[in-house]
């Protein structure tokens, strides 16, 4: 298989991330949609990352549903979903806020790194971090434990979807969301990121 796009998007990164923990060989391939968006689309056409390209050569795009396929073939006891409906569905909230937090905090990336200053507009702006730092306080909420996976006893896709989404803003927003505040979401990344998985797949 597969996977191109660059680590720096936290797309891209969970799925890098979530194969290897369940085994899945994979190659990766650094394509920017950015500043390599021709050689992207001879890819991909629609020049989303990450896209994944099976081994049967069928092109999977969204972080979401290359990890559903992924599951897939993972071995029973590698895949990172909850069978239990209760910690299935505790497992989908997680990974919903930590999602939104992702998109809301590659929005403001992009109006500050590609829009003009004279083109913002501040309402807007206003609105989207208050829902990333409404994302990320309940995400706080969630974790009762920061020594403790956050759907059993290993560590799962709301594990490495949450670590990655905190992870993310740290990097391209530090400023944005303070660790003071969320003492445990940031414990529980660090743990998280100290793993063999997240350390061998580096945000770039």
């Amino acid at each position: 298989m597969r996977l191109i796009g660059m680590l720096d998007s936290p797309y891209v990164r969970r799925v890098a991330i979530s194969l290897k923990l369940m085994g899945l060989e994979f190659t990766h391939e650094p394509v920017s949609v950015l500043r390599q968006f021709d050689a992207f689309a001879a890819l991909n056409p629609v020049v989303k990352a990450p896209t994944l390209v099976t081994d049967d050569g069928v092109t999977l795009m969204d972080s979401t549903l290359i990890l559903e396929h992924m599951e897939r073939l993972a071995s029973a006891e590698r895949r990172l979903t909850p069978q239990d409906l209760d910690r299935h569905a505790r497992a989908q909230r997680l990974i919903g806020l930590a999602l939104a937090a992702c998109e809301k905090t590659v929005q403001i990336v992009y109006e500050f790194n590609l829009r003009p200053a004279e083109k913002r507009h501040e309402p807007w702006l206003d609105r989207v971090t208050g829902q990333l730092h409404a994302a990320y306080g309940l995400l706080e909420g969630e974790i009762a434990d920061p020594d403790a996976w956050l759907t059993g006893d290993r560590l799962m896709q709301a594990d490495v979807t949450v670590a990655v989404a905190w992870r993310f803003t740290q990097f391209v927003q530090p400023d944005l969301v303070a660790t003071s505040t969320h003492p445990k979401l940031a414990a529980f990344s660090a743990r998280a990121e100290a793993l063999p998985e997240f350390v061998s797949t580096p945000l770039e």
